[in-house]
């Protein structure tokens, strides 16, 4: 990653709507140029999408739970993997090292619509117990670009 890819990585990720030609004068280089410097970002998995970011708060979902599952051993984690994919309030689950098995970052509508969500969760047999925590204030919120900064140096 050069310096020209560490630019337009930023200047995309600040201003995810300014376009190819805009960045191309932006940056001083040939809108060709940027095209293939963003084609090969996303052929190489640096740019993961293009989609807008969303806000589970402004979706009605102003409460976030993180919940970390312990999974019954020898059942596996893909299905349980599948089960929690069937749950539109879980946004992200990782199989984790530690005290447990899998972590969950959830949302909900309230924190008694949490409670339904946690028994949604745990609808799954292959899933021994959960303990969860609740979210009070987002200190820093998801970021990636401090990476592709430092990335230079």
């Amino acid at each position: 990653m050069d310096d020209l890819d560490r630019t337009l990585l930023t200047l995309f990720s600040t201003e995810p709507r300014i376009g190819v030609l805009e960045a191309s004068r932006r940056v001083g280089a040939a809108r060709g140029t940027v095209q293939a410097r963003l084609d090969r970002l996303v052929t190489a998995g640096v740019i993961a999408d293009w989609g807008p970011r969303l806000d589970p708060s402004a979706l009605g979902y102003p409460v976030t739970g993180f919940l970390t599952l312990e999974i019954r051993q020898g059942s596996g984690h893909d299905g349980v993997a599948e089960h929690l994919a069937g749950i539109p309030e879980v946004l992200e689950a990782c199989t984790i090292t530690g005290a447990g098995d899998m972590w969950c970052r959830v949302v909900a509508r309230s924190t008694a619509d949490l409670q339904r969500v946690i028994d949604q969760v745990l609808g799954d047999d292959r899933i021994v117990r959960s303990t969860t925590v609740i979210a009070l204030a987002t200190q820093i919120p998801h970021r990636v670009l401090p990476l592709v900064e430092h990335a230079g140096g």
